[in-house]
């Protein structure tokens, strides 16, 4: 065989090939284009599903039964939540925060809203008591919020200062004492079986009637049934 000698008597090495830039028209620069876009918009969608917090609402402070909550008071905060019950139980930022809210329990510094701690403002014409209700009869959906009737029952009072006589009172310990009043607080006792502290706003002419069923029964036992 016959081989192909240089000038100076060597082989002689085969000719350069350049490299070249794929045109536009290339076929393979779009289909990498097709590839890395194909990767951003997956990638996207899978962050997107990934990311499935909810921003709700907290107060930035302290808050007291009774103060006014605004749009200076809340921050928000971003969480991941179990279910849409558990979301529904707060404010969801994207939904904003309804006008003319106070509340109605102590809610600490950072603390989401829930909406059982904040409602309309109280009326004028109400004031606070505080029962010492025992945990059994207590509703345990009871809270700040709740509506509540208030029962009242217990043997008669023997005493000549029983309000209405015996019969009366007989009377009133089937029925609620008080009716539609509204949860400002509730805390626990101490240990399972304790008495829980129970704060209803109730109105003024109601409040005397109150206390006159309790004084003319002997012992009396207070229950609560939730209405709202």
């Amino acid at each position: 065989m016959r081989k192909n000698l240089g000038a100076q008597g060597g082989p002689v090495p085969p000719p350069a090939v350049r490299s070249s830039t794929p045109g536009w028209r290339d076929p393979r620069l779009w289909v990498g284009v097709a590839v890395v876009a194909g990767s951003v918009v997956a990638g996207s969608r899978v962050l997107a599903a990934a990311d499935d917090t909810v921003q709700v609402w907290a107060v930035a402070d302290e808050a007291r039964p009774g103060e006014p909550i605004t749009d200076d008071d809340l921050v928000a905060r971003r969480l991941r939540f179990a279910d849409d019950a558990d979301l529904d139980r707060y404010f969801a930022v994207d939904d904003g925060f309804p006008d003319d809210l106070t509340v109605l329990r102590t809610l600490g510094e950072g603390e989401l809203v829930p909406r059982t701690a904040v409602g309309p403002p109280a009326d004028d014409d109400t004031v606070t008591i505080a029962l010492a209700v025992s945990r059994l009869l207590v509703p345990g959906a009871v809270s700040a919020g709740s509506v509540v009737d208030v029962y009242v029952a217990g043997d008669p009072s023997t005493s000549p200062a029983a309000p209405g006589g015996t019969e009366a009172v007989d009377r009133r310990a089937g029925e609620p004492v008080l009716t539609d009043v509204r949860v400002v607080d509730v805390s626990d006792g101490g240990d399972a079986t304790g008495d829980r502290k129970v704060e209803l706003a109730v109105p003024d002419d109601a409040v005397e009637g109150y206390y006159a069923v309790l004084g003319g029964l002997t012992a009396p036992v207070v229950s609560l049934a939730q209405v709202g």
